[in-house]
């Protein structure tokens, strides 16, 4: 069975709210462990270091992730550099006003996971006509609008299926396999 962490930082609760969502993705796929751990729990990088796949979620902080998860990486994470290659990463973020970072902050967020080893993604899928999540998932303040939550949500479905597909070895969930209808490359 894939276990799929998602790991955040929040202040206000928008970030938490976000984490939740992705959690709630990730379970629409059968036989996916799912543990949703804020960054300030004793055992968040026990889970994080545990988990086959994770979701990293901050807020956007002066156009970047917070210090809170930038330490988090620094200091609880650093011991266990060289030891998380392989594992399947994303992000997302939520910011006080478009324009203010969350892209960024998902694509800071990618760079902390790929030099730890992790194998990040963004998703190329519209979940509406002006909605995707390239870099990672994104919201201004809490996410309210239904296009907002299901960005979030399908960014955690997609980290499970990779997760299934990839780590558990079972081609039927990759995406290609599991949505019928989608086009395959020729």
């Amino acid at each position: 069975m894939g276990r799929v962490a998602v790991v955040y930082d929040s202040l206000s609760g928008n970030t938490q709210k976000m984490a939740e969502l992705v959690a709630e993705g990730a379970r629409r796929v059968e036989g996916i462990e799912v543990r949703v751990v804020n960054i300030a729990e004793p055992d968040a990088a026990e889970v994080a270091c545990r988990a086959d796949g994770i979701a990293l979620g901050s807020p956007t902080n002066l156009g970047v992730m917070s210090w809170r998860m930038k330490q988090f990486w620094d200091e609880k994470m650093g011991p266990y550099w060289m030891q998380l290659d392989g594992k399947i990463a994303c992000a997302f973020s939520s910011a006080g006003a478009w324009g203010g970072g969350s892209e960024i902050t998902c694509q800071a967020l990618n760079t902390v996971l790929m030099n730890f080893g992790f194998l990040t993604f963004g998703l190329t899928d519209y979940v509406s006509k002006t909605a995707s999540a390239h870099y990672g998932a994104i919201a201004v303040r809490e996410p309210r609008e239904e296009e907002v939550k299901e960005a979030c949500r399908k960014l955690g479905e997609r980290l499970a299926e990779w997760v299934g597909a990839y780590i558990d070895r079972n081609p039927d969930l990759h995406p290609l396999v599991r949505e019928p209808g989608r086009k395959r490359p020729s």
